[in-house]
């Protein structure tokens, strides 16, 4: 892994923002936010790889996007998006392919074919995992996103070699943990529901993580804060 590095974050651009980055002008910027999942797992990776000078962060407020972004940069309006060699990629699970295949810094993707082959049994499996657990907010969370939790892990008890998903730390790790992290502090909080409770390798994993400075960096502030946007749009 790439050695730490303390960067200072740069300011949340809204709609009164005097003035937009220069785009296109062969620098290399993510747009992103730092409170959105999606955009975290870009984040993550970038880190982990040591890209801090190469990738440059731009901040966007969700609430109260720049005009800009759309017109200028990004039609789709939305985070994550890459600005790389005179075009825009998009989609999370894209982008950290992306940024793991054409940048360098340590892979975060096996060799191994059968590593390779669940990684992508995983990854498909993402979008169905933050739907059914983010959607059980509203009804039964430990009946509802339960079996979602028992999935992870069960997947982490698969491979040897360390706590990670594929054993060692991956794209697969970055991919769920955004979601992992959010939605173990609202139900903890709010439905007191603790969903390593059971969980021994789900547990170990996460803790495991906290310890990944790539991912340190990254995490939320304010967790009151999540939990006070969840409760207006959840419940």
């Amino acid at each position: 892994m790439a050695s730490v590095v303390h960067e200072n974050l740069p300011p949340v651009l809204d709609s009164k923002s005097e003035q937009p980055p220069s785009v296109f002008d062969g620098t290399t910027r993510l747009y992103m936010a730092y409170t959105c999942p999606f955009a975290q797992r870009v984040w993550i990776t970038r880190n982990y790889k040591g890209l801090q000078d190469e990738i440059k962060l731009v901040a966007i407020s969700l609430e109260d996007k720049p005009v800009w972004y759309k017109e200028k940069v990004h039609p789709a309006n939305k985070v994550p998006a890459l600005e790389h060699n005179g075009k825009i990629v998009g989609e999370s699970l894209d982008l950290i392919k992306y940024v793991d295949s054409n940048f360098e810094g340590p892979s975060l993707l096996p060799d191994d074919p059968e590593k390779r082959k669940f990684a992508e049994e995983l990854f498909s499996y993402s979008d169905t995992f933050n739907i059914t657990v983010y959607g059980s907010f509203k009804g039964d969370p430990a009946k509802e996103a339960g079996p979602c939790f028992d999935y992870l892990e069960k997947a982490l008890h698969k491979f040897d070699g360390g706590p990670f998903l594929l054993g060692q730390l991956s794209l697969v790790d970055i991919a769920y943990i955004p979601f992992v992290e959010r939605a173990q502090i609202f139900l903890l909080e709010v439905i007191k529901y603790d969903i390593t409770a059971g969980r021994p390798k789900l547990a170990a994993w996460i803790e495991e993580l906290n310890q990944v400075d790539a991912y340190k960096q990254t995490k939320l502030k304010d967790p009151k804060e999540l939990v006070e946007l969840y409760k207006i749009r959840y419940m």
